[in-house]
């Protein structure tokens, strides 16, 4: 698996990581067995770093993972958890939660220091807190050697450019900002991060679903002409003997300037897929094809959060 430096950090990441959101039940029921064996098999093909989350499963993913990691020389991942956000609207970055939430993600994993640990979906709060409070908290947790670098996450764009205006972070995480359809991450926010030495991270290539054969979820956001695209992207890909997954995983991970691409998955199958798919060419045509499709809807998104965040 190819690896990217993460910003000015010594951290190299591989270009595809491992979401453990899934572990928690996010989009489907899961057994222990899958749950486990696709930790397992995510290191098996160098998908060693890992990114979790207390609002996943309300615990359960950091739990389950720790256990899948019990047996797993610490040297051998790397680990990234979130706070701040642990329920669909609770949500608590005060200075006491960040100290309480970081011990408890360490007991649940079972790993002794966190490598990352980000402020989760801060576009739901007035997000000067997470200047004034929040972050200063979350270095005291560094210097406690707790936590080797930190940052933040979520959807706006506009979040990225207010926190690291105001204060030093290793790395941010934007999600499903960065696919075959929107592309806003890339345009607008990664050449801000690079000039800072900021390390740049993208989560969801295939966007909720969006860009796979999948059923879609009820609760995905993106209009409905987006939907619309993505279908009939889906069945060109079809056309031409190609799952549209594929093309939107290859295209997430070719992006030098994004140092890893995560996504998740308790299916052990989907994951030896993935890295098989990461280590194949991308089909320029046939990119070119699909991102005709979807220029009508390019970067269309929705809101996420306070409005004054978007």
């Amino acid at each position: 698996m190819q690896k990217r430096r993460l910003g000015r950090t010594p951290l190299e990441l591989p270009i595809l990581s491992f979401g453990a959101s899934s572990l928690g039940q996010e989009f489907r029921q899961v057994t222990l067995d899958d749950a486990l064996r696709s930790v397992r098999v995510a290191l098996d093909c160098g998908l060693n770093y890992l990114d979790t989350a207390p609002f996943y499963g309300r615990g359960m993913s950091e739990v389950l993972l720790g256990i899948a990691l019990k047996d797993v020389p610490r040297s051998e991942y790397i680990l990234s958890t979130k706070l701040g956000r642990y329920d669909l609207s609770h949500f608590d970055f005060s200075a006491k939660r960040v100290a309480e939430s970081v011990d408890v993600s360490l007991h649940r994993l079972g790993c002794g220091h966190l490598d990352i640990v980000f402020c989760h979906d801060i576009e739901f709060v007035p997000m000067q807190q997470i200047v004034d409070e929040t972050l200063p908290a979350l270095r005291r947790c560094v210097e406690q050697g707790k936590v080797r670098y930190i940052g933040f996450s979520g959807y706006p764009q506009k979040i990225f450019p207010f926190i690291a205006d105001q204060t030093p972070v290793d790395c941010v995480l934007s999600y499903n900002q960065y696919t075959l359809q929107n592309t806003r991450f890339a345009d607008e926010t990664v050449p801000y991060l690079k000039g800072k030495g900021i390390g740049a991270m993208n989560a969801g290539p295939f966007s909720a679903r969006l860009l796979t054969n999948a059923p879609l979820p009820v609760w995905l956001k993106e209009p409905e002409s987006v939907k619309a695209a993505a279908r009939a992207a889906a069945a060109h890909c079809a056309s031409r003997g190609v799952d549209i997954a594929q093309l939107a995983l290859q295209f997430s991970l070719a992006n030098p300037d994004i140092t890893t691409t995560i996504a998740g998955s308790a299916n052990p199958e989907n994951i030896r897929r993935w890295a098989r798919w990461a280590a194949e060419p991308l089909d320029a045509t046939l990119l070119a094809e699909v991102q005709a499709l979807f220029a009508p809807v390019r970067n269309l998104g929705h809101k996420e959060g306070l409005p004054e965040n978007n």
